[in-house]
């Protein structure tokens, strides 16, 4: 479970370009598209993280978001099994609004907790880079808040830069709260990575 006592600010991320190097999973996992009834098992993800108050607000939720086009659901919604063809993780390569356009944007990375420091989510978002690519739609976006300070520093080892100022879908970029509270939680060395990381 996120640590939701460090303050809640938004903070956005962009990548220019794929990252080098393979997409390497650990053995007994696969990541593959999504299929019906998937909806179920990412709800029963994201409820453990927090993020919705019960499973059914989550399925909802993911239906009216993502399943009102089943042929971008195929294609952009990632979910990385294990042996038993359970779902252990998921991330979204989807896209959102930005003035009268749109940009790419990344949704939703997650791996149930019994799962986690396996690299499946370097893979997952590794993956949906990698559709990016295939749509020829970089730069990619991403939104998140200091609690996921993990998330970020494996956001910003893949390529991610963070932003001062630029944003998308309406986000207020809050950059230097952001900063402010990572300073405080995280030591020297990975807050100087994502310092180093941001664009001017």
């Amino acid at each position: 479970m996120l640590d939701r006592s460090i303050p809640f600010y938004n903070m956005i991320l962009r990548c220019g370009a794929p990252p080098a190097g393979p997409l390497l999973l650990p053995e007994g996992y696969r990541i593959r598209p999504y299929q019906p009834g998937d909806e179920r098992a990412w709800a029963r993800l994201e409820q453990e993280t927090g993020d919705f108050p019960d499973q059914d607000q989550a399925e909802a939720y993911f239906v009216s978001r993502y399943c009102r086009d089943p042929a971008a659901a195929r294609k952009r919604c990632l979910f990385a099994v294990d042996r038993r063809e359970r779902v252990v993780g998921s991330c979204i390569a989807w896209q959102d609004p930005r003035g009268e356009g749109s940009v790419s944007s990344l949704h939703w990375l997650v791996v149930a907790s019994a799962h986690q420091r396996r690299g499946l989510g370097s893979a997952l978002c590794r993956r949906a880079l990698q559709v990016y690519q295939e749509l020829d739609a970089f730069p990619v976006y991403l939104h998140t808040q200091p609690w996921s300070y993990g998330a970020l520093l494996l956001y910003v080892r893949l390529g991610f830069r963070l932003q001062r100022t630029d944003t998308f879908s309406g986000y207020e970029n809050q950059y230097a709260q952001g900063m402010r509270t990572l300073r405080r939680i995280l030591p020297a060395e990975s807050y100087r990575l994502l310092a180093d990381s941001a664009e001017p």
